[in-house]
């Protein structure tokens, strides 16, 4: 097995296609081609995490947090990026960050949070814009079965809980094929009119390739003609954030006791207690102020998030409690969530949770 191999798992759990634009994911350290001796899983990497992985003898590192962010310019050891970075090089170890592509993810960090909460009827809070996209294309009429069928083997036509879905209008095309051509039907230089399918399907942005790879694949025609269009569509899957309900309701000074526990905290910075019973949930891990209007707009009764300012908490507005719990307390579950998905794809290697506390925080 590769480093690659494991960098394919971790690209089915969060295609790095829907981190944000500001992030930098995926491999930052190292060779893809090597293979694996064993990955070490993190909250962030330091120099203390990468001797623990020369220690477990793994190979590559899979962290949460990108230990470059910005560009480097030079890599001397001023600073503990460089350091860590310089001794993850000469140790031969590959470091792989998924940050904001896990944020987004349907099973990643926040999701991690619901568990943790014991929440149900959880879904996306903020879903990403721009992540949905249509397949148009036309196939003649006795080819279209195949050519739908390739589609949805790749991944086209899944809209929630359904798959195999798509919209077929029948009619007719014509081409006319110059001297270079092959047609498969009609002749050169003649106008052909064939009966034709007109075929559309929904798909996710970064099932993009494997999608058009099938359609050439199956496709009859010399030239495939076909569409793709970016929706507007909310995607249920994919975005910032999650909303659930507590299966009963609870006081707020009981909530706040509650996941004071639950996401092993010392501290808890809130908003104004209203008074109101505790049931719908959103929560976000990591810096979250950017979707305390988002919780509000669903009807939270709570948003549990990190790194709020003071002034955030005025936007509590007598409508939310707005909890605070940390920014390394809110992700901390995130590596467990690799580690155990990690551990089910890769039977053969060790995967190592790792037990360097990384949080910069200290606590009096």
């Amino acid at each position: 097995m590769s480093i690659q191999d494991v960098i394919n798992y971790l690209e089915a759990l969060a295609p790095l296609a829907y981190a944000e634009d500001f992030d930098n994911v995926g491999l930052l350290v190292g060779d893809k081609t090597k293979s694996l001796t064993g990955v070490l899983v993190t909250l962030d990497t330091l120099e203390e995490v990468v001797d623990e992985a020369i220690a477990n003898n793994c190979n590559l590192i899979v962290s949460f947090h990108p230990i470059v962010f910005k560009g480097l310019k030079s890599i001397t050891g001023k600073d503990y990026v460089e350091r860590t970075v310089l001794k993850a090089i000469k140790n031969d170890i590959a470091i792989y960050a998924i940050h904001t592509a896990l944020d987004n993810a349907p099973l990643g960090v926040n999701h991690a949070i619901c568990e943790k909460l014991g929440l149900v009827n959880n879904r996306i809070l903020i879903p990403q814009k721009n992540s949905l996209k249509k397949l148009i294309t036309f196939v003649p009429n006795k080819a279209a079965e195949s050519v739908r069928k390739a589609l949805f083997s790749a991944g086209a036509g899944s809209i929630g809980n359904y798959s195999n879905c798509s919209f077929n209008t029948e009619g007719y095309g014509t081409f006319m094929g110059n001297d270079a051509a092959t047609p498969s039907v009609g002749n050169k230089n003649q106008l052909h009119t064939e009966a034709e399918t007109q075929i559309a399907v929904i798909f996710e942005k970064h099932q993009q390739r494997q999608i058009l790879k099938a359609l050439f694949n199956a496709h009859p025609y010399e030239e495939v003609a076909y569409d793709i269009i970016t929706l507007d569509n909310d995607n249920q899957n994919t975005g910032m954030g999650m909303i659930g309900e507590l299966e009963q309701p609870m006081d707020e000074a009981h909530f706040l006791t509650f996941l004071k526990n639950r996401m092993n905290t010392r501290c808890i910075r809130h908003s104004k207690l209203l008074g109101k019973p505790i049931k719908k949930i959103a929560v976000l891990g990591g810096s979250g102020s950017f979707a305390i209007q988002a919780a509000k707009a669903q009807q939270a009764d709570a948003y549990v998030t990190a790194d709020l300012k003071y002034h955030d908490f005025f936007s509590a507005n007598n409508e939310i409690l707005l909890a605070d719990v940390g920014h390394f307390e809110s992700e901390q579950y995130t590596k467990n969530l690799l580690t155990t998905y990690l551990t089910k794809k890769i039977t053969n290697f060790a995967v190592v949770l790792s037990k360097t506390n990384t949080n910069p925080v200290n606590y009096f």
